[in-house]
């Protein structure tokens, strides 16, 4: 498949190949369905009105954000059903922020410390937000340990605050192997949480985890909610990964060749619009899907190289290729627009509303 595409704005952009991507939400829709399972889409990795309503369309019960700022956003486009999936330490100015979004939308956020919830509950206090108790599952970033749930629940409760269940990011799936033992690792935690408060009479109606490398494995008998983010698009960390296919690849930047020197190929998409992510066990900093034996070897702002094996030599100068980001959330923050792509053919732009909404 060729990099170029008619209708197309100069290089570099962001494309997304409409077919690929309605495949990818209608899959996990139906997948989430079958399994029992609510699906709440975890939308930093979009930030698109356009995509958040068609995943409503299939089936989600709302959507996840990552900060207020994108609750913000997606609120004031007629979302009605939020969480924002970390802890939030709910300032003065931060709460009326939340008090606003909560008058447009259902509104729940995530807490994991006694002085967490005693912030919200200052703040928050008959606003109608909800909160959920995080757990950490074996990522060790943000979350309680799943026993101290129980009087974490209690906390809020008698701080006038409703828990709406418990939720957890098992993010060390983001490595090589072991993807399933990380979902059962998920399933304990969310077990034990929810002993925990259940255990004072608390209900859990929410038992909520799940990502993209995970979702496949996770345990329906315990979740009742996923929050995968990064299906919507693939990446080449999920390729990797194997959790899925370049096939199942919607969002490639296109590039230009700008410059050859021996086996290595210059191109104009850098960190600037492939983001700078390279975990170490990654093969380098994005793939070309097209020379699947080609590495990006080298990135700065604005150029990428990219070395091709000895019997592949690299592509014309002139000639625009698919690079796929390592991590497609961070490439999409750093997009305007996304130019959506049926047979080759630019047929509509998608404004990243949430682009760069951080606090």
């Amino acid at each position: 498949m060729s990099g170029l595409v008619a209708n197309a704005p100069d290089t570099p952009f962001l494309a997304v190949d409409l077919e690929v991507m309605n495949r990818n939400l209608e899959r996990t829709a139906t997948s989430a369905i079958e399994r029992g399972l609510a699906l709440r889409p975890h939308a930093k990795t979009h930030k698109v009105l356009e995509i958040g309503r068609r995943q409503l369309e299939l089936g989600a019960v709302g959507l996840t954000v990552a900060t207020v700022a994108e609750a913000e956003v997606f609120a004031a486009a007629g979302f009605d059903n939020l969480f924002i999936a970390y802890p939030v330490w709910a300032t003065p100015s931060r709460a009326a922020r939340l008090r606003a979004v909560a008058e447009r939308a259902t509104v729940t956020l995530g807490v994991d410390s006694v002085e967490g919830i005693a912030e919200c509950a200052a703040g928050l206090a008959g606003s109608g937000v909800r909160v959920m108790i995080e757990v950490d599952s074996g990522h060790h970033r943000s979350g309680a340990q799943p026993t101290e749930a129980g009087a974490l629940a209690a906390a809020a409760v008698r701080s006038g605050l409703q828990v709406a269940g418990v939720f957890t990011f098992p993010g060390h799936g983001y490595a090589l192997g072991g993807r399933a033992q990380v979902a059962g690792e998920e399933a304990d935690a969310i077990t034990r949480a929810t002993a925990s408060i259940e255990h004072l009479g608390i209900d859990v109606a929410v038992r909520s985890g799940g990502s993209t490398p995970t979702m496949a494995d996770a345990d329906s008998s315990v979740l009742t909610e996923l929050r995968p983010g990064v299906y919507v698009f693939n990446d080449a960390q999920q390729v990797e990964l194997g959790s899925c296919t370049w096939a199942d690849v919607a969002l490639s930047a296109r590039a230009t060749v700008v410059s050859r020197s021996g086996q290595n190929a210059i191109v104009d998409a850098g960190s600037k619009v492939l983001g700078a992510d390279q975990p170490r066990w990654v093969t380098g900093g994005g793939r070309l899907p097209d020379y699947p034996d080609a590495r990006i070897v080298a990135m700065s702002e604005h150029h990428a190289t990219v070395r091709f094996l000895d019997n592949t030599p690299p592509p014309p100068r002139g000639t625009v290729v698919r690079v796929v980001p390592n991590h497609v959330c961070s490439a999409v923050n750093l997009a305007d627009e996304l130019f959506v792509v049926r047979n080759e053919t630019v047929i509509d732009s998608w404004v990243v509303a949430a682009r760069g909404a951080n606090n």
